[in-house]
């Protein structure tokens, strides 16, 4: 049998795929743009014919119905890696909870605490040699397909062919849904004048022949406009963004002198636009790998002059950094930061970065009114989670300024990131601080 006999013979209708799924089943779905839409769209229209169907995922882009209508929540039961705000709306529904990760582990000790019988994901179209690409995320993809009873993809024409831990055979897929949509996109945040402040600060941190690790947002996108005009980076990302495009196209991005898989762009998934996505197919340069490899702090301290750049929400005076929760409420999740922080500072001559504004604009509980608080507080927001550990953070920037918490005593820690605090909250934290013994 040919490969497109072998494809034919595995091609099902939507209506099809959806009948494979039973009560009781384990499902995982790939991440953010990896994500099966049609499948997912369509799910809670089974609601009445399963119970008790558990469902991991990572970041979705939709706010699909299985999970944002609480009258599904007997049928689907959703537990995420990494909230985007259609979840993190539904997760007062009852049918939602998270689950806590670093992002290189994520895949492993999910499969670990409860193995996956079914897998749902996407490819892009099938090579004359009968190999299919996962496109846009290789992040846990590739090891619970591995291990699954039964793999599902949504092929679709529309998305990019990407090489590494994302090509996969015919032969290894159990059915296919012929699909053609348009791929997720993440719009690209404009940088504020803030984000370009701390941009600029960030950027005069990055040496020439850095090899950097980006992130999401208006800080990410204004520090990646800022190092134009540095020469010979290299890329070695939990995330390829579109700020990275640019980068290369502006001559910046080499990777000559990485030390690691030196010319290659690597990353573990990308998110961003159609200009990222038509970068990306068919192109060599970018290799798109296991995230239980790319994102393992031993493998991205093998790289010299590591730069993670990082935010957070919320840092306390000593450096506790909350990067995922406003108080006990889950926004986002860990992620990578811990993963890329770490292995940063595993780096011959590495640095690890946490951006964050010095303030926030945030709503008067009970009323319409706003106040403006300090995001470096003594202690965190009660019930706030502890994203990157204190002994972890290197340097913390604002708008005011950098802080440099290497190797620092608490009192030190103090003084630095009081500095750095927007000027209207320093003399406060300085006499909270003292009240708490914070010293």
């Amino acid at each position: 049998m040919n490969v497109q006999d072998k494809y034919n013979s595995k091609l099902i209708s939507l209506e099809e795929s959806l009948a494979k799924i039973k009560s009781g089943d384990n499902i995982i779905t790939a991440l953010a743009a990896a994500e099966p839409q049609q499948i997912l769209s369509n799910l809670h229209t089974i609601s009445e014919k399963v119970k008790d169907v558990n469902i991991s995922n990572c970041l979705p882009m939709q706010n699909y119905p299985f999970f944002a209508d609480e009258k599904y929540k007997d049928s689907f039961f959703t537990e995420g890696w990494f909230y985007s705000p259609g979840i993190r709306k539904a997760h007062k529904n009852g049918n939602v909870s998270f689950i806590p990760n670093h992002l290189h582990f994520a895949g492993t000790k999910r499969i670990q605490h409860r193995p996956c019988n079914v897998f749902l994901g996407t490819a892009s179209t099938m090579d004359k040699h009968g190999f299919l690409s996962l496109s846009l995320s290789a992040t846990y993809e590739k090891e619970v397909i591995e291990q699954a009873d039964l793999v599902i993809l949504e092929v679709n024409p529309n998305l990019p062919r990407t090489f590494g831990d994302t090509t996969i055979h015919i032969k290894d897929i159990d059915y296919v849904v012929d699909v053609d949509y348009p791929v997720a996109e993440l719009p690209v945040v404009e940088p504020s004048d803030r984000d370009k402040i701390i941009g600029k600060h960030i950027a005069e941190l990055v040496e020439d022949g850095s090899t950097i690790q980006l992130g999401i947002g208006g800080i990410p996108n204004a520090v990646a406009s800022e190092l134009v005009d540095k020469k010979n980076l290299g890329i070695h990302t939990e995330m390829f963004t579109d700020g990275m495009v640019d980068l290369y196209k502006s001559g910046a991005i080499t990777g000559t002198e990485k030390s690691l898989l030196p010319g290659k762009m690597v990353a573990t998934f990308a998110l961003g636009s159609k200009k990222l996505y038509n970068f990306l197919d068919d192109n060599p340069s970018v290799s798109i790998l296991d995230g239980n490899w790319v994102n393992n702090p031993d493998v991205i301290g093998r790289n010299y002059k590591m730069v993670s750049i990082n935010t957070t929400l919320e840092m306390d005076l000593t450096g506790q950094c909350c990067s995922e929760s406003i108080g006990h409420r889950q926004f986002s999740g860990t992620g990578g930061q811990t993963d890329t922080a770490v292995g940063a500072q595993k780096s011959k001559e590495g640095k690890s970065i946490i951006a964050l504004y010095s303030t926030a604009n945030v709503r008067v509980s009970g009323s319409d009114e706003r106040k403006t608080i300090s995001k470096i507080v003594p202690r965190l927001t009660h019930g706030a989670v502890v994203s990157l550990s204190r002994n972890d953070v290197d340097y913390v920037v604002t708008e005011y300024g950098v802080a440099s918490l290497r190797g620092t005593s608490v009192r030190d820690r103090v003084q630095s990131l009081i500095n750095i605090a927007h000027p209207d909250f320093r003399e406060q934290l300085r006499k909270e601080a003292e009240e708490l013994g914070i010293r």
